[in-house]
């Protein structure tokens, strides 16, 4: 019976303490907002309607204008990360294309460089789901930093033909307080395609 006493305050103890977290969100309502960077050949664009859009009046665009690979649009930079520390991210994805191109998932890679947000120290994997192409649908991940990563590029990873499109919505992104948003919303109108 006396063995139960401690492993219960333990548990009690374990229990109240959380980790504070702070959560930026993004859903492209500003005209002026595309992504903050990119890897390969894509066309980031801000739309309202017809094209589709999740909440608000607007949507990011994405179209593939690669010959090849698979372009990466960057949403999210987060600095100043430790071992242990978690990043999770969610947002909204549009294709109604079931079983084939075009479609997205959300993806990450290290970047240890707080000085330039195309920094790479290695993929830090996603979500493997590439959405029911049924319209819109929510992905997420959760990043655990391991191995000295200090920040992380959050990424939307197109897997589609040049010409193809998927749209986004509706981004967020919660980290703890120690960390930083280096940026998740670039301030004036982006347009990226760089081959």
């Amino acid at each position: 019976m006396r063995s139960i006493l401690p492993i219960a305050c333990v548990l009690v103890l374990c229990a109240g303490v959380v980790s504070a977290q702070q959560t930026e969100t993004c859903g492209w309502e500003d005209a002026g907002t595309t992504i903050i960077g990119n890897y390969g050949d894509i066309i980031a664009t801000n739309v309202g309607a017809p094209d589709p859009v999740h909440t608000g009046s607007r949507s990011l665009k994405l179209e593939d204008n690669a010959a090849s690979g698979t372009p990466q649009a960057f949403v999210a930079w987060i600095t100043g990360l430790s071992d242990g520390d978690v990043v999770d991210a969610t947002f909204w994805r549009y294709d109604t294309t079931p079983g084939t191109s075009p479609s997205c998932r959300i993806w990450a890679h290290w970047n240890d460089d707080p000085a330039d947000i195309n920094g790479y120290a290695g993929s830090a994997d996603g979500e493997s789901d590439y959405g029911p192409g049924t319209g819109w649908d929510q992905t997420g991940y959760s990043w655990t930093v391991a191995d000295g990563h200090t920040g992380l590029v959050i990424e939307v990873r197109t897997y589609s033909s040049a010409g193809d499109i998927v749209w986004i919505d509706d981004l967020e992104v919660t980290i703890p307080v120690t960390a930083n948003f280096e940026e998740i919303v670039p301030v004036e109108l982006q347009t990226f395609s760089v081959e």
